[in-house]
C-alpha cells in the first residue's frame, strides 16, 4: 500500500509541504509526502512525535514495539522511521537490523543518556541519526529533515494561510496580522496562536500547552502558560476573544 499523493499536498492543519524524490538519473522530480513510521513504546512520546509531524505536514503511522515496527514497514511504504532502542518484544536495535535486511531507508534511532554502546552499535547496522532523550521535538524535526535531504527527500514549503476576517496568520512566513498590520508576537506567542487554530473548539489544558509548545521535558511553572497568553491576546487586540479560558481547565480557540 503506497502513501503517494501527487501534486498541491498539504496537512488539514500545520503547514504543509511538497516534497520531492529524484526517481531516475535525469533527476525527474515527483512530488511526494513523507510518510513516517513512529515507533516508541510510550503513548506519550510517540503522541508528541505525531503532533508535531502533522504540524509540519507529514504523514504518520505508529507502532508500539519492534515487532510492530517491523510488520507495518514490510507492509506499507515509508520513507524514514523514527524508532526507539529500549522497547519490549524486539528492541529497536533488533528492528533495525531486520529491517536493514530488506531496505535502505532511513532510521533515526532514539536513545537514553549514556548508551553509547547502542550507538556505534546502531551505526554500524546503518542507524542515520542518533537523538538522545529527553529531546527537543523541534530538534528531532529539523534532524528528520536533514536526513530526508540527504537521502535525496527535499522538503520545501507551500504557502497555506489561515484568515479569519482580518486576521491571517502564515506558518511558513512565521507572521501574523490584523487589518493587514504585522503583529509584534515572540515565536512562542506565534507558536501558540498556531496550535490554537490547529485545535478550534478544543479545550488545550496549561500541561498540554506546555508539552507541546515548551516540549514534553520543560520543567517550568504553569503559569508560564498564563503569562504568554495573556502577552497573545494583547497582542491580537480585537481578536483576543478568540481565546477563551476554560476555567479549572484550561483555554479554547473559538471563532466569534
Amino acid at each position: 500500500m503506497a502513501f503517494y499523493k501527487i501534486k498541491n499536498v498539504g496537512a488539514t492543519c500545520g503547514r504543509p509541504w511538497g516534497l520531492h524524490i529524484d526517481k531516475t538519473a535525469d533527476s525527474m522530480e515527483v512530488d511526494k509526502m513523507a510518510k513516517i513510521l513512529v515507533v516508541d513504546d510510550e503513548a506519550r512520546i510517540r503522541d508528541i512525535i505525531k503532533q508535531y509531524l502533522k504540524f509540519e505536514g507529514y504523514e504518520y503511522d505508529e507502532a508500539a514495539n519492534g515487532q510492530q515496527a517491523v510488520e507495518l514497514f514490510n507492509k506499507y511504504e515509508f520513507d524514514l522511521v523514527i524508532m526507539d532502542v529500549m522497547m519490549p518484544f524486539v528492541d529497536g536495535i533488533s528492528a533495525l537490523r531486520m529491517i536493514r535486511e530488506k531496505s535502505t531507508k532511513p532510521v533515526i534511532l532514539l536513545t537514553a543518556k549514556g548508551e553509547e554502546y547502542d550507538k556505534v552499535f546502531g551505526f554500524d547496522l546503518g542507524a542515520d541519526d542518533y537523538v538522545v532523550k529527553p529531546f527537543s521535538p523541534k530538534e528531532l524535526m529539523a534532524r528528520i529533515k536533514a536526513v530526508l535531504k540527504r537521502t535525496h527527500i527535499t522538503v520545501e514549503p507551500k504557502e497555506q494561510v489561515y484568515v479569519y476576517k482580518n486576521l491571517s496568520i502564515n506558518p511558513v512566513s512565521y507572521e501574523a496580522r490584523v487589518n493587514n498590520k504585522k503583529l509584534n508576537l515572540t515565536p512562542k506567542e506565534f507558536e501558540l496562536l498556531v496550535y490554537f487554530t490547529n485545535n478550534k473548539g478544543i479545550v488545550l489544558t496549561r500541561e498540554n500547552l506546555l508539552n507541546e509548545i515548551w516540549s514534553y521535558d520543560f520543567y517550568g511553572d504553569s503559569r508560564t502558560v498564563d503569562t504568554h497568553i495573556k502577552m497573545l491576546r494583547n497582542n491580537l487586540g480585537e481578536y483576543r476573544e478568540l481565546i477563551k479560558t476554560v476555567w479549572g481547565v484550561g483555554y479554547r480557540y473559538d471563532e466569534i
